[in-house]
């Protein structure tokens, strides 16, 4: 199959498997489980040409709650260049404490709950100096059914590492294979591993990885996009018209494994307010938007 068809084919489905990358739903009534928004710029924001950010968040929403008004997790900033076909994923620790728009300094996940998708938008501008373009905000069960329906990932994890409530018997190192539920616990688990959220943001970006290859490597399995594109659209809620979503899942269909690059932004385990905070490392994190900023390649981390 060609480059151009596989694109074609690929759109939808891998638009928001590897962009939403970590969250999905499992119910009868069949709830919204992935919004996408367009985020309104602000002025004096400059981002190249070619380049499209898109500011992947999961919601921490319980059955009933709004997904757009309730912590953020597993948050990842990624651009992808439409001319080169490179994207890149900048990691952040949910417990980043941050300039929040309107509400002072707190931890970056409470963005979502003050001020929604633009809330989050504008706390990821004061930290990295970069506006994402569009923020995709999913539920976590969501995800679970969505890599069971692709057929699972295989990640590569550089240690081994459990967890007494989400995985027991703990994640094997090296090349392993993950269903929806070990992929959501790889993505989850922070506690046994040595570096906390740090760790654990880079292996929901291996996860990232993982899906976006597993569909690379489907997508011309007859049947294949059009079960996912099927269960995607099913809980998509949406302020884009159909050409725009087409545009943007073409983007991300079109990306090259090999120019994909990865960083997490650093910082120091501290305290504020009286809770334990992520101090992220600004100085980084703005030397990481200006790196990524028109091209979308990192080059070192």
């Amino acid at each position: 199959m060609t480059r151009l068809s596989r694109s074609l084919r690929a759109v939808t489905l891998a638009a928001v498997l590897t962009v939403a990358a970590l969250v999905v739903p499992d119910s009868a009534v069949e709830p919204t489980g992935v919004e996408l928004v367009r985020v309104k710029r602000a002025g004096g924001v400059s981002v190249g040409p070619d380049v499209v950010w898109i500011l992947a968040v999961g919601s921490d929403a319980r059955p009933g709650q709004d997904m757009l008004r309730s912590r953020g997790d597993a948050l990842q900033l990624i651009g992808i260049n439409t001319r080169t076909d490179a994207a890149t994923a900048i990691g952040v620790p949910r417990d980043s404490w941050v300039s929040i728009p309107g509400h002072g300094m707190n931890k970056i996940n409470a963005a979502l709950y003050f001020g929604g998708p633009q809330g989050m938008a504008g706390a990821m501008r004061n930290l990295v100096g970069i506006t994402p373009d569009y923020v995709m905000v999913t539920r976590f069960p969501f995800f679970e059914d969505m890599v069971d329906d692709i057929g699972g990932i295989t990640v590569s994890n550089p240690r081994r590492f459990t967890d007494p409530n989400l995985k027991k018997e703990g994640f094997a190192q090296g090349r392993i294979r993950l269903g929806g539920y070990d992929a959501m616990a790889f993505s989850r688990i922070r506690y046994d591993l040595p570096g906390g959220d740090f760790d654990r943001s880079a292996n929901q970006q291996r996860t990232l990885r993982g899906i976006h290859a597993r569909i690379r490597s489907e997508a011309d399995r007859p049947g294949f996009i059009e079960r996912g594109v099927m269960t995607v659209m099913k809980h998509l809620s949406t302020d884009l018209g159909p050409a725009e979503i087409y545009e943007l899942a073409q983007a991300v269909a079109q990306v090259e494994p090999g120019r994909i690059t990865t960083c997490v932004i650093r910082g120091r385990i501290g305290t504020a307010a009286g809770q334990s905070v992520v101090f992220p490392d600004v100085a980084q994190a703005r030397r990481l938007g200006d790196a990524a900023r028109d091209d979308a390649t990192l080059r070192g981390c």
